[in-house]
């Protein structure tokens, strides 16, 4: 076991620094000065040099690497050009909503989905089952966007349960910030849950196929044990895999619930760093959803152990 874990920890060594030299070159493939891109078009000479400068810009490729190397080493993702603020900082000041919308969302979809899945596989070719897919297809095809409007529409505007917008930290308190992020979070489950509640079903289908299922219930074991303790464990490794990419997934990709809900967080950033040619903090944003995406996947292939005894062997 001591082995496995070691393999697949030091495995994530040279995806990081690939990912590293990747976010690092990005600056430099796109077309024109990097430095005059992020000066802006109304900038001189001065300040275009000022930049080049104070990004490195104006030193040799591989030392500007080996200097962004090191600074990231330390924890230092540089300086944004617009605000002049550390780039962590930054960072650390929009990663709680962005985390908290994500795990919500993630145990939402978690309950919605697996007992969807379930009952679908179990009751297959029933009207549950063609039911509970058709709310698969209709949460994959509608857009996000559409989907919050309307829950802002009905719940914020007609029934007034929930803010229209906004973000109460947890400073506040659990139940404050619980209700500023219901709606959001309800808004990317309902997209999230289709794709779990599909691969639950498909893998429970294959289960229940299995000659010890029918074993179980020709000794008599009832419908609940039989999903509950013979099948639902087996089901965990296309699971688990399927909700780890999920909320990988949610962390780097809520840019557009964030914006519909103006919740102040790593999608908002990201978005103004763009607009504003910000490149520091595009690439600190950058590096730590890929960061982000690299531990939760070694998570991921850490728990398949926990599931599958021959993962271990």
């Amino acid at each position: 076991m001591l082995r496995f874990i070691l393999g697949r920890s030091l495995s994530v060594i040279p995806v990081m620094l690939t990912v590293l030299f990747v976010v690092f070159i990005i600056v430099h493939i796109g077309p024109g000065d990097p430095a005059a891109l992020m000066a802006g078009p109304n900038a001189n000479g001065e300040q275009i040099e000022a930049i080049r400068q104070k990004l490195n810009l104006d030193k040799p490729l591989m030392e500007q690497f080996w200097i962004y190397f090191s600074d990231v080493i330390r924890f230092d993702l540089g300086r944004s050009v617009f605000s002049d603020r550390p780039v962590s900082w930054l960072i650390l000041q929009r990663v709680e909503p962005t985390l908290v919308l994500a795990i919500t969302t993630t145990l939402l979809s978690i309950l919605i989905a697996v007992p969807a899945g379930v009952i679908a596989a179990w009751r297959a070719g029933s009207f549950v089952d063609r039911a509970l897919s058709a709310a698969s297809v209709a949460g994959f095809s509608i857009p996000i966007f559409v989907v919050g409007y309307a829950l802002v529409q009905v719940f914020s505007i007609n029934l007034r349960w929930f803010p229209v917008q906004g973000y109460k930290p947890l400073s506040e308190g659990i139940w404050a910030c619980l209700h500023s992020i219901f709606l959001p979070s309800i808004a990317l489950a309902l997209l999230f849950s289709a794709l779990v509640a599909r691969i639950a079903r498909a893998s429970m289908l294959e289960v229940l196929a299995e000659d010890y299922i029918r074993t179980a219930r020709a000794k008599g074991a009832s419908e609940m044990r039989v999903l509950g303790v013979h099948s639902l464990k087996n089901i965990g490794v296309p699971v688990v895999t399927v909700i780890g990419t999920s909320f990988a997934a949610l962390i780097s990709g809520v840019v557009i619930t964030e914006s519909v809900f103006n919740i102040p967080g790593m999608g908002r950033l990201t978005v103004d760093a763009i607009l504003n040619r910000d490149y520091p903090v595009v690439q600190g944003v950058m590096l730590v959803f890929a960061g982000v995406l690299i531990v939760v996947n070694l998570i991921v292939d850490l728990s398949y152990a926990l599931f599958d005894p021959r993962v271990r062997q």
